[in-house]
């Protein structure tokens, strides 16, 4: 009886270990970084820290945008990915993938510019002109601008006709009176202020403080180890702050934090901002 009890404890503890044993390293993504030389460079101090921190291993898998990432984890070759707002919903609606802890980006918003000079004053006042937005899809250079201008009552692509413009080429636009207006996020007002000096803008419009980046796991990886990484991230914040911060790259998260709480229902925000611009299904990324 004493064997018997013995052996069964035996294999209980086991069963408790094996999701981590098991999970020599855990594949690691990031979808707005292309190549593996890059991922090394810019997240490598990260991958040390939390090595040190979780006692997991962490493999880097490089991928070359985020359709690439969301198949990688439909054929099971990632379990985890650092992306935005608006790529987590698309992962939460095609692959049930859950958040596990997002990376905060102080000063994250999205805005409307116009030249100084321009005689918009409200966002009201750009209706029936051309709005310049950034890259299809991004949460503050897109779906929150659009989120900004369908509060003030302009529909989208009914009462403004939406362009997409690299940055400098709408600037260039704005200056000729070809656009009214660019949608841009807070670090984007500095780029083109420092890249056209000569020129003066003017907010009119700011939204508030978008959802945070995310880092998020696939279904099929063991609970446990879930919630190793989640620990890890609540009990050594600072020291993995101070890892990923250390690369120029990742000045974005210089001042922010780490949200171990995160549920699904923060990302309803942007699910909305989905809808304004007639999606409602959210399986597919914007213009793949």
């Amino acid at each position: 009886m004493k064997y018997t009890l013995a052996s069964g404890l035996l294999a209980f503890g086991l069963s408790l270990a094996t999701p981590l044993a098991a999970q020599e390293a855990i594949r690691f993504a990031v979808t707005d970084i292309d190549g593996l030389e890059a991922l090394q460079r810019e997240m490598g101090p990260f991958k040390e820290a939390f090595e040190a921190a979780s006692g997991l291993k962490v493999e880097f898998f490089p991928v070359s945008g985020r359709t690439v990432a969301v198949e990688a984890m439909a054929a099971e070759q990632v379990d985890f990915v650092l992306t935005g707002p608006a790529e987590y919903v698309v992962f939460n609606a095609r692959l049930d993938a859950q958040p596990v802890v997002t990376f905060k980006r102080p000063d994250y918003y999205s805005t409307v510019v116009v030249l100084d000079a321009s005689p918009v004053k409200t966002p009201e006042d750009l209706k029936g002109m051309k709005i310049s937005f950034g890259e299809i899809g991004s949460t503050s250079q897109h779906l929150g601008p659009v989120d900004l201008l369908s509060k003030a009552g302009l529909g989208y692509a009914v009462d403004y006709e939406p362009v997409f413009l690299n940055r400098n080429v709408a600037v260039e636009a704005l200056i000729a009176g070809d656009i009214g207006g660019i949608g841009l996020n807070r670090t984007h007002i500095d780029s083109i202020t420092e890249k056209f000096p000569d020129q003066k803008f003017r907010v009119v419009v700011k939204g508030d403080q978008l959802p945070d980046d995310i880092l998020l796991a696939s279904p099929k990886v063991a609970p446990e180890v879930v919630e190793t990484v989640r620990k890890t991230f609540a009990d050594q914040g600072e020291t993995l702050l101070a890892a990923i911060t250390s690369t120029e790259e990742n000045a974005k998260y210089i001042g922010g934090a780490f949200n171990a709480a995160v549920t699904d229902a923060d990302y309803d925000v942007v699910r909305k901002m989905y809808e304004n611009i007639g999606i409602t299904e959210f399986t597919e990324f914007v213009g793949q």
